[in-house]
């Protein structure tokens, strides 16, 4: 009799674990019956949900493309800066498999090991180029190496990551392998379905965790946020609030469910997709659609991939699966003289900082360093013609490695295009006082080098502009989806002194305050590499009875002499330029040449020194500073960013307080932004922008367009719509 009614036990405790199972996991029968569900290969949320059911390898985050139309596999190296070409890239692939042949690695970054600086300014056109190699970043049995390549010779030269804290930038492999790690745990799964979400229409996003102290130490952590896709395409907006999974990154083990929210309601999916064929209202579209049109071709030549050639610049442009894009080299012709002259020795975006303003559990962690993290490169995608760039756009590729080390082509990754919207380059007119009326005026035509990165729910867009008087206009544009918070509010009126940390935007949804900053490393070497940094102090001068005005504005010039004394808070009422000057190098009447900074998007942390996502972004300290060049301080944010520590930071290089006058420096400038959301933020972001300038000061003899020819109706061509055409 006992032994039966254990066996009834037993059959009836199997019998549940079984309805358990079918119950967590919800798998409804059309997947057996139906083909359609069973291959699902697109990268949406809905198929993401059934290959993770079904057993397939996720591929939820930005897959390798394939280039169109451009076969890379034939192409050589010109120039001492090219990238990494694919048949070096799987000479090193080679190297790295031997390395490793009987252990598990993974790459996180392949790219060209750049020649030493001088070594680079000393070649020209028609040289042999210097040995070229390749510098690897891997892990293995849980550990981080850094190590170059000949590529030539296969020779391996390691060298030591003791000294960092962090980790380096996760892999998109790494990322596709954990979005399936939650759905392994029945107490998630229990969770969700309690909430009133089927398994199948949930998706999570792995976020990187920063770092909080020591009980973070020792693996490599990621936290995956949840969403509701059913019914948008815009599934930020229907997050699972308060469920937080933290994963493994080497193991895809899950270490911890937080879940907090189950108050809080799954906000709706009406009026959320943002898809052109999901909006059901009128379509606001211009009669007569606006193009920039050059029927007889570009102004600008690339030579040999990289070698940019426009109007008096010359610069070589590349990608990079860290910085996005890379300009170096950039120089510009003399009006006066002919020849071309040394401005930058490079240029790229070294480091953002996105810190959210809420320190509850499932927030207080999203401080994201996106270049250090995730690579820029690596999350920018193909660009959409028409729309991302003009029809006069030409563009380019990228090749980058995937984990195991092989290469693939990131097609149409950066568009080059010349701008033209109307402005004058510069005019005047004058009234006949002279005997004659004046009117001259001369167009203004730029030349724009864009990418794109699309960080989860944000979109990055990078101008470099290139202008014919000598300036470069940096600029950072944001737009895509501002990540939200859910709430059991659907009105204000609800809300009873209560922080939201952010603002209602629509019923349950909550955009939280939060901060974007972007930091440039900007290598000027001014008519040389031997430069000096000046702040050109704007003070108040008074007239002491000398005059009728009782006060003026006066120019007091100092040059800094350590790095320290060229950490610049900016402030208002304290102005200043900021120049970098050859002092050995005048003008006719004896100026130093120099370009100047011209400040924009100056939003300052306001975060506390001593929190550890301020430590560990600590280049938003300051707005600008000057370091003595070292080849190895590249990223502001430290080499190895992921859950660092801060102690491999531009604060830190600079608090060394180096010479940098009359030395070769390397300027920073970060550019912020402060973003309270508002209701026009939902459920796509406006684009807002800002940047900053690299201006001429004293560089040229006299304004270097003065001769620019102007427009003549005869000499421009004729432009008919399609329709008419």
């Amino acid at each position: 009799m006992e032994r039966k009614n254990f066996l009834r036990c037993l059959l009836f405790i199997f019998g549940a674990v079984l309805l358990l199972i079918f119950t967590v996991y919800n798998l409804p029968n059309e997947l057996s019956n139906n083909p359609e569900l069973l291959e699902c290969t697109t990268n949406s949320p809905w198929c993401i949900s059934k290959n993770r059911i079904l057993g397939k390898k996720p591929n939820f985050l930005h897959q390798p493309t394939t280039t169109l139309g451009h076969d890379h596999t034939a192409d050589v190296p010109h120039h001492p800066l090219d990238p990494l070409t694919i048949q070096e890239m799987n000479k090193v692939h080679k190297v790295i498999k031997s390395l490793y042949k009987d252990t598990v690695y993974s790459v996180h970054s392949l790219v060209l090991e750049e020649p030493d600086k001088e070594v680079v300014l000393k070649w020209k056109k028609g040289d042999d180029l210097p040995p070229r190699k390749a510098s690897v970043i891997a892990r293995a049995s849980g550990k981080s190496y850094i190590f170059t390549v000949d590529i030539e010779t296969g020779e391996v030269v390691q060298q030591d990551t003791s000294q960092f804290s962090g980790y380096p930038y996760v892999t998109l492999e790494d990322m596709q392998a954990v979005v399936w790690a939650p759905f392994s745990r029945s107490d998630f799964n229990r969770s969700i379905i309690a909430r009133g979400v089927d398994p199948k229409n949930a998706a999570c996003l792995p976020f990187s965790s920063g770092w909080f102290g020591e009980a973070e130490e020792g693996r490599r952590i990621v936290k995956l946020e949840c969403f509701n896709t059913e019914g948008t395409a815009n599934f930020y907006m229907r997050p699972i609030e308060g469920i937080i999974v933290i994963v493994d990154l080497d193991t895809n083990e899950v270490l911890e469910i937080v879940d907090k929210g189950k108050h809080i309601p799954i906000p709706k999916a009406a009026g959320t997709d943002y898809r052109l064929s999901a909006e059901n209202s009128p379509v606001f579209k211009l009669p007569n659609p606006v193009s920039m049109e050059q029927p007889n071709g570009p102004n600008f030549v690339i030579e040999n991939e990289h070698l940019v050639k426009w109007a008096n610049w010359e610069f070589h442009l590349k990608p990079d699966p860290r910085a996005g894009v890379m300009i170096s080299r950039a120089r510009v012709r003399d009006s006066e003289t002919g020849k071309m002259r040394n401005v930058m020795y490079k240029g790229f975006s070294s480091e953002l900082f996105v810190p959210y303003m809420d320190p509850e559990e499932a927030w207080y962690f999203k401080t994201y360093m996106d270049a250090g993290e995730y690579g820029f490169g690596l999350q920018s995608l193909a660009l959409d013609p028409l729309n991302d760039c003009p029809r006069n756009a030409q563009y380019m590729d990228a090749i980058f490695a995937a984990a195991d080390g092989t290469p693939y082509v990131r097609s149409n990754m950066i568009c080059l295009f010349e701008r033209y919207s109307g402005d004058a380059a510069w005019r005047h007119t004058e009234s006949p006082i002279v005997g004659e009326e004046i009117r001259e005026a001369r167009p203004k035509v730029s030349l724009v080098a864009r990418m794109v990165a699309s960080l989860a729910n944000y979109d990055y867009v990078i101008d470099w502009e290139f202008q014919a008087d000598g300036l470069i206009h940096v600029k950072v544009s944001l737009t895509g989806i501002v990540i939200v918070k859910g709430t059991s509010y659907v009105n204000m009126n609800q809300v009873n002194g209560e922080e939201l940390y952010g603002t209602l935007l629509s019923e349950n949804i909550i955009g939280v305050v939060h901060d974007h900053y972007v930091n440039f490393y900007l290598d000027m070497d001014i008519d040389g590499i031997d430069n000096s940094f000046v702040n050109v102090h704007l003070q108040r001068e008074y007239t002491n009875g000398k005059s009728p005005r009782k006060s003026y504005m006066k120019v007091n010039k100092e040059v800094a002499k350590t790095e320290k004394e060229a950490q610049i808070k900016l402030s208002l009422y304290n102005p200043s330029e900021f120049h970098v000057v050859n002092p050995n190098k005048k003008t006719k009447v004896g100026n130093p040449v120099g370009y100047k900074v011209v400040p924009a998007g100056t939003a300052a942390s306001l975060l506390d020194p001593e929190d550890p996502p301020q430590k560990r972004s600590a280049f938003t300290n300051n707005q600008i500073w000057v370091t003595q060049y070292n080849k190895s301080e590249q990223w502001s944010g430290g080499l190895f960013a992921y859950q660092s520590h801060g102690e491999d930071t531009l604060q830190v290089w600079s608090d060394r307080d180096r010479p940098i006058e009359n030395r070769d420096i390397v300027l920073w400038y970060t550019l912020g932004f402060h973003h309270v959301p508002c209701q026009e933020d939902f459920p796509m972001m406006p684009t807002v922008s800002a940047g900053f300038d690299l201006k001429p000061v004293n560089f040229f003899e006299r304004n270097p367009v003065l001769r620019v020819a102007p427009y003549v109706e005869k000499e421009l061509p004729v432009c008919k719509a399609a329709a008419s055409a």
